[in-house]
């Protein structure tokens, strides 16, 4: 029963992914994010050219510029980054924007806090956990941002 007081606060876009991820073993986990990195869709041309200083998650090992745009009160996030470098990285955030993307900021704010370990559970990727987290943390904050902007 515990556990029906508390799923009601994760959206339904989250908790998919979430049952998704928690009802594979380490292969199918593992072949899952291959798919998902490929996946990330790119960067817009019309942030090309944008000091993306701003917008890097320092804690991650390799670059990731992740960019926030809010249109008619949803959010969409994009990332920059080196897939052939990252591509655990750039599967996580696919995965996590099919989840958020065109959704309220509320969305994003509702990722539960242990998101990433349900997702890296098992495959032995516990080095990219920081950035990982990291990067949500950011996403959280533009997500605060964009409520702000709408209040």
């Amino acid at each position: 029963m515990e556990n029906a007081s508390v799923a009601p606060s994760i959206p339904p876009s989250i908790e998919r992914v979430l049952k998704l991820f928690r009802s594979m073993g380490r292969e199918e986990k593992m072949q899952a994010l291959v798919q998902y990195s490929k996946k990330l869709e790119p960067l817009p041309g019309r942030f090309k050219d944008l000091d993306r200083g701003a917008f890097t998650v320092p804690e991650c090992m390799t670059r990731v510029d992740i960019i926030p745009e809010l249109r008619d009160g949803k959010i969409h996030f994009y990332a920059d980054l080196n897939l052939r470098e990252s591509p655990t990285i750039a599967a996580v955030l696919a995965i996590i924007f099919a989840a958020v993307n065109g959704q309220p900021p509320s969305t994003t704010l509702a990722i539960p806090p242990d998101f990433v370990r349900i997702l890296m559970e098992s495959i032995g990727l516990g080095a990219r956990e920081p950035g990982l987290n990291a990067m949500i943390t950011r996403l959280k904050r533009y997500a605060r941002d964009a409520e702000a902007q709408t209040a």
